[in-house]
């Protein structure tokens, strides 16, 4: 019994603990999570979640428990955690199909540069996670295994297009989880999920070895269930690769410090912004408003001066309208495919429309990315907006000396299974580029098919590289807030 109990939703710090004061093992936790993979993603509530274990995970922990008997102290930051990787990522020892039939069999020849940093870091690859194929939108469904579910009310997605990590880590069936974002697609499972997702600056982590969407805007970042372990992720994660030229930005960044030291000194002196236009006035966003509302009065008690940033900003303008991801999708991922080995059952978005091997919910969406391409007035068109709204954020900042600006990720709650995600936040970070992190906010009211309700994220946006301070932030609203309800439909062994 008291085994399980140390099992249940362990943070890396305490894992750690465990770890060195031999009260835990690695091989252990690994064998926790498989069973409850075994218990809940095919089995139970089927979640859907995973597309493939590692098979040698626990031969991977058996070789870290032995270095730890040899030498008394950790392989790394993430010595022994079981991380829950987005299929989009490249691993040489697992397949890389990002969600897509057009890839079922292929494994890439070497790891992605966050994997390796990762492996780098003592982490163990538990498993790759299901995602909306290709990432192209935000329910979480592909061809290669379908629909993803929510662990908080089966009947509904659990955000996109990171949902399969979303889904497993708020399940516990692993320690920490990496998606990737063009749009939304960290903080949308994080949101929905009652979790903290990282949408970092672009150019902190890099994305060679992710097969991309729309490299102005893509990157990856972590989803995980606390602050504290988010920020030890993101903090692996982070760094120069000359791979990436993007990340030649962050190669003088300080980025081994994403601790949450500061959470003892409250907010007190923090403006924090409440961006009004990015809240919704129908029947249908009052339980969201309320939520956030009562979330805004947390951060207010804690010390905050909570500024109303009245300054109108459309999201869905900003997604119709400026976002370059379609216009990216083509070249981008041609780009990526036509680095694989020849092995590989495709290498371009036209081969992959001729195989006929994706779910036909993207077909429209892959079609329209042929009609697109990078460098054509409609695109520059769109970078020429994104400067502007670009300068028009930093100018709010600038205005009302801000540290940081909240509002709901999505207006309204996640959506059904069989629906579309709608009125989602998350753009206005991914068309400038700043970074945001989403912390769970509360739930909606319970009903007969979400017992303790469907959770609802805020989003707390900063200045570029303004990461620590936005972790601090969401560090201390998580302390205060203390919001957490676990997911009803997968619950802790006995």
């Amino acid at each position: 019994m008291m085994m399980k109990n140390l099992l249940k939703r362990l943070s890396v710090k305490k894992f750690h603990q465990l770890l060195l004061c031999g009260k835990l093992s690695c091989r252990e936790l690994t064998e926790y999570y498989l069973k409850r993979i075994d218990a809940y993603d095919r089995k139970g509530p089927c979640l859907n979640a995973l597309i493939l274990l590692n098979q040698q995970a626990l031969q991977e922990a058996d070789a870290i428990d032995d270095e730890i008997k040899k030498t008394g102290k950790l392989t790394g930051k993430l010595c022994g955690v079981p991380v829950i990787l987005k299929d989009n990522v490249n691993t040489w020892d697992m397949e890389t199909t990002a969600g897509s039939e057009s890839l079922r069999g292929f494994t890439p020849d070497e790891d992605a540069f966050i994997t390796k940093k990762l492996r780098a870091a003592g982490a163990i690859i538990l498993a790759k996670s299901n995602l909306h194929e290709f990432a192209i939108w935000g329910e979480t469904i592909s061809s290669i295994i379908g629909q993803t579910l929510n662990p908080y009310d089966l009947t509904r997605t659990p955000g996109g297009s990171s949902g399969g990590t979303g889904a497993a880590i708020a399940a516990d069936m692993g320690m920490v989880g990496i998606g990737t974002d063009t749009i939304n697609s960290v903080r949308s499972p994080s949101s929905a999920c009652s979790l903290v997702g990282i949408r970092p600056t672009i150019g902190m982590v890099s994305r060679s070895g992710i097969v991309p969407y729309s490299l102005t805007q893509d990157t990856a970042g972590p989803i995980c269930r606390t602050v504290e372990d988010a920020a030890a992720v993101l903090e692996v994660i982070s760094g120069y690769d000359n791979e990436d030229e993007e990340t030649a930005w962050c190669a003088d960044k300080k980025v081994d410090d994403y601790s949450c030291s500061e959470l003892q000194l409250g907010l007190a002196g923090k403006n924090i912004g409440v961006l009004e236009s990015f809240f919704g006035s129908q029947a249908e966003h009052l339980e969201v408003n309320a939520v956030i509302e009562k979330a805004v009065n947390i951060l207010q008690a804690a010390g905050a001066n909570i500024i109303p940033v009245k300054e109108e900003i459309d999201s869905g303008w900003l997604t119709a309208d400026v976002s370059v991801h379609l216009y990216d999708l083509k070249d981008h991922l041609n780009q990526y495919l036509k680095k694989l080995p020849d092995r590989a059952p495709v290498h371009s978005l036209e081969e992959i429309i001729k195989s006929g091997k994706f779910h036909e919910g993207i077909r429209e969406n892959l079609e329209q990315a042929m009609l697109h391409s990078i460098g054509t007035p409609d695109y520059n068109e769109r970078l020429v907006l994104r400067g502007q709204v670009q300068t028009q954020l930093m100018k709010i900042f600038a205005d009302h000396d801000l540290d940081a600006i909240v509002y709901p990720h999505q207006q309204q709650l996640v959506c059904e299974v069989g629906g579309s995600q709608k009125e989602r936040n998350g753009v206005l970070c991914s068309v400038t580029g700043f970074p945001s992190i989403v912390v769970p906010a509360g739930y909606s009211q319970s009903t007969r098919t979400a017992p303790v309700g469907i959770p609802i994220g805020m989003e707390i946006i900063g200045r570029p590289w303004s990461e620590k301070t936005l972790l601090s932030i969401a560090g201390i609203y998580e302390k205060k807030a203390a919001v957490m309800e676990l997911p009803p439909f997968t619950p802790d062994f006995k």
